[in-house]
């Protein structure tokens, strides 16, 4: 992959993840304050905790780190996939909000 592939990939993944929160936001009682910042993003929930998303251009990952610790994903047949589990981003992202905001949330790729 070259360099702007990534960066068109990773910026595709925030932009979804942005609408996603959002969307939340908008149609549940979920208090989560999404701010981005360049090539970050931090979900910050109504408990004080957090959940940061970034790119890391140099690894073409995208990284997540959230309560249940720290999680790398590349990109691999049309998805962001964990370097540890496999486990597809935006799976392991609802699985993230969902153990902090301490309720099921789906959130769609």
């Amino acid at each position: 992959m070259t360099d702007a592939e990534y960066h068109a990939l990773a910026e595709a993944a925030l932009a979804r993840v942005e609408s996603a929160i959002d969307a939340l936001d908008e149609t549940t009682d979920l208090d989560i304050d999404c701010r981005r910042t360049g090539k970050m993003i931090e979900l910050v929930f109504a408990d004080g905790s957090k959940i940061v998303i970034n790119e890391q251009p140099p690894l073409h990952e995208l990284w997540l780190a959230a309560r249940s610790g720290g999680y790398h994903f590349r990109y691999s047949d049309g998805q962001w996939r964990s370097t540890r589990e496999n486990a597809e981003f935006f799976a392991l992202l609802s699985r993230c909000v969902s153990e902090h905001a301490q309720r099921s949330v789906t959130i769609e790729a």
